[in-house]
């Protein structure tokens, strides 16, 4: 049955290969310039690993939240703890879930107690033009805790004036287990998105939220979030951007963190952003773009939520940012300067009272002086109050064979500082450790990719190498788990994708994309005794499906994972998504896991079988 999901549209697309292959991609990914801080970068001139999704694509798929959407782009791993983005680890090409940054807009967004808490984001999917996914060493970029990489996601800008509302609901139609309520497993969300321009100002508003009553025992979730963002040119050479959220996130956490043990657990996540930037020409070749941010989180976790009187630990963190980035275009190239500083803070009754410092300085070139070749090199040089001084450079080369096809070839550094749950963690199941070290990695990716009109060929190799790495392991089962710099950790990976858009007879289009990720660690020297949380959940095959045929006004996507961790089962889920467009309606259904699968991502969390879900979505533009 599995092997004939993937046969169908495969031989749907072998069939329409002999149709005529004429029509644009609407799309148009290569005119996308990807959102850095300082050089800005057309996608079509990359000379490293970058995955984008845009928001057309985002629209079509059988989503409900930004992690479901994630977990489609090739290389990152999503490990989910329930639908309706309730609360997910992200990883890139093996790694921890610690060594991703998170980034809405280039702030910064991943948190200093625990990166479960990193996708706390407070933006509705509606409100998302496009993800982006800087695969590899990313400190040359943004600093440290890039380790493997950085996922940064970009909110609608433009002059138009609209607005949308959106209403879904889903259910497994299954009972809920014994002892938890009664009734149907389901769940239900809304989110409104606004954009309205008025002379030199743009604003963007977003409000959501959703419940459902949980697929397991304690396992019942709901969040509300409210997202700003203005843009206001004050003239011709200057212009300012404000950006605040805020999300309060509550959820049964059976099973989360500490298994058996945290049975009844419950946790209420309160989350606020706010940005202030602006960008200042100041000499046609010259541009300076400071900003401000701060990332506020209040966690309260009750390991009994029946009995507030023992086990429950409050967190509360705050962390302050300052930036200076600058770019300067010269005939030699150009030139990206910048400064960092940054305050962390927390207050806890489990982990304690703690604040360090950060502070970078860092330097990048680009050139394209070289006849088809692309040059990208750079530094950051940080210093951390905790951890001291470390030097991160990196070299990204592209050289352009053909109008067809480019080679690349990329090298750089990162590192990652421990969480203060890595440091601190007092918990039943889960305990912290003082003495770790920061993981320190270095990477080297070749790569080769052939684009043609609505055809794209990409395939890489890379070998990463991170020193001191943390891994929390226990030798009993009834020991709790405490993190180790657990020696060297090698990674060789592989990757392959290619995808197509086909004009059919009439109104009809297809486009498919396909792709498939290797990762083979080494040098994990574990004794026979020892239980390793990295080694368990660690991504080993990932293949991946997305088929979209239109015609007239339906829509039809197919999507399929197929996912193999490093002790687990593999598994494959399957969705379908099912839309038509009337005027300024949109009515879709939608079926998730349509194979039936038992399947977990993450801990002892199971996630729902058989999935249904119906949505209507209202827009209107002025």
């Amino acid at each position: 049955m599995k092997r004939l999901f993937l046969i169908l549209p495969l031989s749907c697309i072998s069939l329409a290969i002999q149709a005529q292959s004429n029509l644009a991609d609407t799309t148009s990914i290569n005119e996308v310039v990807i959102a850095e801080n300082r050089l800005q970068i057309p996608f079509n001139k990359r000379n490293r690993n970058i995955q984008i999704i845009q928001k057309e694509d985002i629209a079509k798929l059988p989503v409900r939240s930004i992690n479901e959407v994630l977990s489609y782009i090739p290389g990152v791993d999503v490990r989910q703890r329930g639908p309706f983005g309730t609360q997910a680890d992200i990883s890139i090409d093996g790694g921890s879930f610690e060594q991703t940054l998170i980034l809405l807009n280039g702030v910064k967004l991943s948190d200093v107690q625990t990166a479960h808490h990193s996708m706390n984001i407070p933006v509705s999917l509606d409100a998302v033009e496009r993800i982006e996914v800087l695969k590899g060493p990313a400190a040359r970029v943004y600093g440290i805790n890039a380790l493997t990489g950085a996922i940064n996601i970009i909110t609608k800008t433009g002059s138009d004036t609209d607005l949308s509302v959106r209403v879904q609901s889903g259910s497994s139609f299954e009972a809920k287990e014994e002892g938890d309520g009664t009734g149907i497993y389901g769940g239900a969300s809304v989110q409104t998105v606004a954009n309205f321009s008025k002379g030199n100002i743009q604003n963007l508003i977003s409000l959501g939220g959703q419940k459902s009553n949980g697929q397991r025992y304690n396992s019942r979730t709901g969040d509300l979030k409210a997202f700003y963002q203005g843009r206001y040119a004050l003239d011709e050479k200057n212009n300012m951007d404000v950006m605040a959220g805020y999300i309060h996130n509550e959820f049964g956490a059976n099973g989360y963190y500490a298994a058996p043990y945290d049975k009844e657990s419950y946790e209420i996540v309160k989350t606020s952003i706010v940005s202030l930037g602006s960008t200042h020409r100041l000499h046609p070749n010259f541009y300076l773009k400071p900003r401000l941010s701060y990332r506020g989180n209040r966690d309260d976790y009750r390991f009994f939520r029946n009995d507030l009187s023992k086990s429950r630990w409050q967190h509360e963190s705050n962390v302050y940012t300052a930036e200076l980035n600058s770019m300067l275009h010269t005939r030699l190239g150009d030139f990206g300067f910048g400064v960092e500083s940054r305050y962390e803070q927390i207050e806890s009754t489990n982990l304690g009272d703690h604040t360090r410092y950060n502070h970078g300085v860092y330097a990048e070139y680009k050139t394209e002086a070289i006849n088809k070749l692309l040059l990208n090199i750079g530094t950051y040089i940080n210093y951390n109050t905790q951890y001291g001084w470390q030097v991160f450079p990196g070299l990204d080369l592209g050289y352009a064979i053909d109008n067809h096809w480019k080679a690349s070839l990329s090298v750089g550094s990162s590192q990652r500082i421990p969480s203060y749950t890595d440091l601190y963690l007092q918990q039943t199941g889960n305990i912290g450790n003082p003495n770790l070290k920061s993981e320190n990695a270095w990477q080297y990716e070749l790569a080769m990719r052939y684009e043609k009109q609505n055809m794209y060929v990409r395939g890489g190799v890379f070998y990463r190498n991170i020193e001191n790495l943390i891994d929390r392991i226990r030798y009993n089962t009834s020991d709790p788990y405490q993190p180790f710099n657990f020696g060297t950790n090698k990674m060789i990976g592989v990757n392959l994708s290619l995808g197509q858009v086909f004009a059919l007879s009439g109104s009809q289009r297809l486009k498919y994309d396909i792709s498939y990720n290797h990762l083979n660690p080494s040098n994990m020297n574990y004794a026979q005794n020892v239980t390793s949380k990295y080694v368990v959940e660690s991504l080993k095959h990932q293949a991946l499906l997305r088929v979209l045929y239109q015609v007239d006004k339906f829509d039809i996507t197919l999507g399929g994972r197929w996912i193999k961790r490093e002790l687990n089962d593999p598994y494959f889920i399957s969705d379908l998504r099912i839309g038509y467009s009337l005027s300024r309606w949109n009515f879709y259904a939608e079926g998730n896991n349509l194979l039936n699968e038992t399947y977990k991502e993450v801990a002892a969390v199971y996630l729902p079988k058989r999935w249904y879900n119906l949505g209507i979505r209202y827009q209107w533009k002025r």
